[in-house]
């Protein structure tokens, strides 16, 4: 009888590999990615101007609790913020729905290879020769990734109200409101369902949905629910980018607006 010779896998260090395709390319563009949007947003965040124009709103200002402009939901600066500490609307909440994303299965994947090298790719050596995985701290952290779900869809119903209020235009001279579609109202409009896409096909929401029952092909209203999930669920990692993409964009676009760069174009 033959008998079978079977190597054990042996310890690679750094960036060895066997594999021959380009396996650096996919933590290359993530890295690249999600660094432009981390230094954009960051900036965008500290202007604490140009974050509004006419019925617009930036989503990352939205909700605007306390500011400068119109959108502002208790007014202006609150006096027991300190003076000597940079005001900033968007500081305010921006970590709410930046914290669903921080935690999502998908870019915890996306970011473990692409910044922490944990590992670069698949069958490729790592810089640690230990396994730390998510049951310590900091990582630890990752398990509220339910709960900023929950404030997440918060925001979700946040920011189609504001995409319904950038329908309403008020004329300068009258006063008086009016309803309008413009460029930047198509712009939130979009941005609310590219989020909504993302949110409501996370991993969590499906879980929320239809992971606690026994038999979910007889819950009437929840199987269809977690089956519309589940179909948002499949292309996860595309809403992830789209959306990322797209609420960098939003700001952009009012912001350029309000500088006068950009004028928004009046559909309706």
């Amino acid at each position: 009888m033959s008998e079978a010779r079977m190597s054990l896998p042996v310890a690679r260090g750094f960036g060895e590999t066997t594999r021959r395709d380009k396996w650096w390319v996919t933590p290359l563009v993530v890295f690249l990615g999600l660094s432009a949007f981390i230094v954009y947003s960051t900036w965008a965040a500290f202007q604490g101007k140009h974050y509004t124009h006419g019925p617009y709103l930036s989503p990352f200002y939205s909700p605007e609790l306390w500011g400068e402009s119109p959108h502002a939901w208790f007014g202006p600066r609150p006096s027991w913020w300190p003076g000597w500490l940079i005001f900033s609307p968007a500081l305010l909440i921006l970590w709410m729905p930046g914290g669903l994303r921080v935690t999502c299965y998908y870019y915890r994947g996306a970011y473990y290879k692409a910044f922490w090298a944990d590992p670069p790719s698949c069958a490729v050596g790592e810089p640690r020769k230990s396994y730390w995985g998510e049951n310590k701290w900091p990582l630890l952290i990752q398990n509220i990734h339910r709960y900023f779900l929950y404030i997440a869809i918060v925001f979700i119903f946040l920011l189609a109200h504001d995409a319904w209020k950038a329908m309403w235009f008020t004329d300068p001279v009258t006063r008086s409101t009016s309803f309008g579609i413009g460029l930047g109202t198509l712009v939130l409009t979009v941005n609310v369902a590219l989020l909504g896409g993302f949110t409501f096909g996370c991993h969590a929401f499906r879980h929320l949905i239809g992971g606690k029952l026994d038999q979910l092909s007889t819950a009437k209203i929840r199987k269809p629910l977690y089956d519309c999930s589940s179909c948002l669920n499949r292309s996860h990692m595309a809403w992830a980018w789209i959306s990322l993409f797209w609420v960098a964009f939003s700001d952009v676009y009012v912001r350029l607006c309000s500088m006068g760069i950009w004028k928004d174009w009046r559909i309706i």
